[in-house]
């Protein structure tokens, strides 16, 4: 009989997978930045709330506050260096008011985790205390995260056209939710079956309104052949040691 360890530890490795293709899902979007010299209607907002999710994750994942879960600051660590690089080269294409709005939100981003960072080391001194603090920070931010596609779904809806709101990308996310969701189920963990369970539904909700406007969609030849990634979905928590 299969142990509900090794059913855990097996989504857990499904759900590492998923995630590490989420944070390359973006990488048509930011090819054609680059060959058009231009970020055209692309929006920073996906990228700079999964820089502020990674971080928390990051955190999370530390001994000092999640002890024998290290792996999460691993993965999520990887997740902010390619974000850093996402945003780096939006910031180069951009123009000077997105330039300075992208600036005063990694400012604010950094200024936010620090001081987070400071209570955390001063103020709560076990870490069942320090998870329950930085937890519910990596709640917020993995369920806007989510839910960061919202902006997108309502350019669908006016548009009435998915060329911003890629299938497999799409899916992927909905997947994801379903995946980290089922893991923390199995040994229940409050802080990801909240964040996951909300990314499910929304993940639900995105692909009928794909096959609500999949046939209203334009067939021209103007629209580039590589479909742009605009939307992207923050990973969870990987595998605990067990």
């Amino acid at each position: 009989m299969v142990s509900p360890n090794a059913i855990r530890n097996t989504l857990g490795i499904i759900g590492n997978v998923i995630s590490f293709g989420l944070f390359l899902s973006p990488v048509p979007t930011f090819l054609r930045i680059i060959k058009n010299k231009s970020v055209e209607e692309f929006k920073p907002d996906p990228y700079l709330c999964t820089v502020i999710n990674c971080l928390f994750w990051c955190l999370y994942g530390l001994p000092f506050v999640h002890p024998n879960n290290i792996l999460v600051t691993t993965i999520n660590g990887i997740g902010l260096g390619i974000e850093l690089i996402y945003l780096a080269i939006f910031l180069t294409y951009a123009s000077n008011s997105k330039r300075k709005f992208i600036a005063w939100v990694l400012l604010g981003e950094v200024v936010l985790f620090v001081a987070v960072v400071l209570l955390t080391l001063f103020i709560f001194h076990n870490t069942d205390k320090r998870t329950i603090f930085v937890g519910a920070f990596c709640v917020v931010f993995n369920v806007s995260m989510y839910f960061s596609p919202l902006t997108v779904m309502r350019k669908v809806m006016r548009t009435k056209s998915v060329e911003y709101m890629p299938f497999f990308l799409t899916l992927a996310g909905f997947l994801n939710g379903v995946c980290w969701t089922a893991y923390a189920f199995i040994h229940i963990d409050f802080w990801m079956v909240v964040p996951n369970g909300l990314g499910a539904i929304s993940g639900i909700i995105q692909l009928i309104l794909y096959g609500t406007y999949y046939k209203t969609t334009p067939k021209s030849s103007k629209l580039d052949a590589v479909k742009p990634s605009q939307v992207e979905l923050p990973p969870s928590k990987p595998i605990e040691e067990v």
